[in-house]
């Protein structure tokens, strides 16, 4: 048994009352919808044309949110369903950025994520969804799809029907009859600065790569004239988060590399201030993950309700494991033991791990079509070091202020110079993701809004100029001081910052639906 829907666009006439049987059966809170109706236009006055589009979750058979959910709290049916249950939910919000259709949401009074469930307490009694049985058109049909027999099916087998983001994989069992492709793809329409009935919250589409009139190639194309409010899931604190994630990890490979190239006079600053800063800066990463859930509170679940398929579980027992190698690594250090070479290593796997594994986190969620590069995992490993370069020359303009020498004239050169080959790479990287070709438009169009939309300023000033010309710039300055290179060091933390904050907000500013 597998429920779908098949939605007949020939029928429905957009009057919004399968919206308001779902608020009404499950007492849904204002400005959130699980099932909302999208209006288009097409044509030019006088000979235009209005079209109706029910969008809501497809009940994939291959559910990304069901993959990514680190708690269980969603999950497939035996019968089909794609079901949820709030009391495992931590707020995560990453079901959100899997789901290729923007159907799930954070529910404003329980802080937990929420969707269409396909009325799943009404299709246990025997009876049809609420939003089906107050179609007053009867556009909205339900049923067995591996019954032969069944409505649903004879009628998918015998008519054209049409399903969102087929190339997503993610098999899905919402179909519809008697639609055009532009009415499902959001990238084939042009948004609007207002809605029909409605105005649109303040900078909803501040950042939509906009079609302009001379570059379309229809006139009187799809443009979108009245949707229901979408907010964007991640913010600041993801890009924080993954800041101070490659300081902690990047400090430890830093140190852990030296150590093994033979600078056993700067063991004290690699050996044991290294590990210091990297275990300090763990912990902000982990305060942040913890802050940005929607129930702090249910950050254990992690550990008591684990989905062993989500990357957001196995990248909090990558941190923690690398966590306890560092307080084992400064406990023997305290103890007054010799480093163990293993020890060493064993840590600097772990670090390795910790940068990068989020590579994996952001390809879960597969309706961010530009977070799958398949670049992004070096991205973040040469993040790392540069991150962990730029830390240690700080420290150095530390000591440079007190009367001891704790970094040999040797270490600091070695640092400059890693610091600017991770720089190089880092901008190698950062142009071959926007540069290269994509195999999904929505990935080239959010590269164009960093290039030259609205982020191309923040990008170009911000994390090219400051983040990585000026730190090259400096720290080839031909004088003896300082300066020039703790301005480096500052600034390139600062554009390591700046990107993945512009990077993660490029990566939600198309729509999803």
């Amino acid at each position: 048994m597998r429920y779908g829907f098949l939605i007949d666009q020939h029928r429905c006439i957009g009057c919004h009352a399968c919206t308001v049987a779902c608020k009404e059966e499950h007492n849904i809170a204002v400005g959130v919808n699980r099932t909302w109706v999208k209006y288009i236009e097409k044509g030019q006055y006088p000979d235009t044309r209005r079209y109706f589009a029910v969008l809501r979750c497809n009940h994939c058979d291959d559910a990304p949110c069901v993959e990514i959910c680190p708690t269980v709290a969603l999950f497939r049916r035996p019968d089909g369903i794609v079901d949820f249950d709030n009391e495992r939910c931590i707020g995560c919000k990453s079901c959100m950025q899997a789901c290729p259709y923007d159907a799930l949401y954070i529910d404003p009074e329980r802080n937990t994520a929420a969707k269409c469930n396909f009325d799943a307490s009404r299709v246990e009694m025997g009876y049809k969804p609420a939003c089906e049985v107050v179609c007053p058109t009867q556009a909205i049909l339900s049923g067995d799809l591996d019954d032969p027999n069944s409505v649903i099916s004879k009628r998918i087998a015998m008519e054209k029907v049409s399903v969102r983001k087929a190339e997503k994989g993610t098999k899905p069992k919402l179909f519809y009859a008697g639609v055009d492709g532009d009415l499902l793809n959001p990238s084939m329409m042009e948004p609007q600065e207002v809605h029909f009935w409605a105005d649109k919250n303040p900078g909803e589409d501040l950042y939509a790569l906009k079609i302009k009139n001379n570059e379309r190639t229809t006139p009187g194309a799809a443009r979108e004239v009245y949707d229901v409010p979408h907010m964007t899931p991640w913010g600041k604190k993801i890009a924080s988060y993954l800041w101070t994630k490659s300081i902690s990890t990047g400090v430890l490979l830093v140190s852990a590399l030296l150590l093994n190239m033979g600078f056993e006079q700067d063991g004290l600053i690699l050996s044991v201030l290294g590990p210091v800063v990297s275990l300090l800066f763990l912990a902000a990463t982990m305060v942040l993950l913890v802050l940005d859930l929607k129930k702090p509170g249910r950050f254990f679940f992690l550990f008591t309700k684990p989905n062993l398929n989500s990357w957001l579980v196995l990248g909090g027992y990558v941190l923690m494991i690398f966590g306890m190698l560092l307080v084992a690594w400064l406990a023997l250090i305290f103890a007054g033991g010799l480093l163990s070479p293993w020890l060493v290593w064993l840590t600097a796997m772990f670090a390795v791990a910790s940068a990068g594994y989020s590579a994996f986190l952001f390809a879960q969620a597969r309706g961010r079509d530009y977070w799958q590069s398949p670049l992004l995992f070096w991205h973040l490993i040469v993040q790392s070091f540069a991150a962990g370069a730029a830390f240690f020359i700080l420290i150095r303009g530390v000591e440079a202020m007190t009367p001891y020498a704790l970094m040999s004239p040797a270490l600091v050169a070695w640092l400059n110079q890693a610091l600017m080959i991770a720089l190089l790479a880092s901008a190698a990287i950062i142009f071959g993701e926007l540069f290269m070709k994509h195999g999904a438009q929505d990935a080239f169009r959010t590269g164009e809004l960093l290039l030259n939309g609205p982020l191309g300023k923040s990008f170009w000033i911000f994390a090219i100029g400051l983040g990585i010309v000026v730190p090259i710039v400096l720290m080839l300055w031909p004088i003896s001081s300082i300066i020039p290179n703790l301005i480096a060091a500052v600034l390139a933390l600062f554009g390591v910052w700046m990107y993945e904050h512009l990077w993660i907000k490029a990566g939600q500013a198309l729509p999803l639906s």
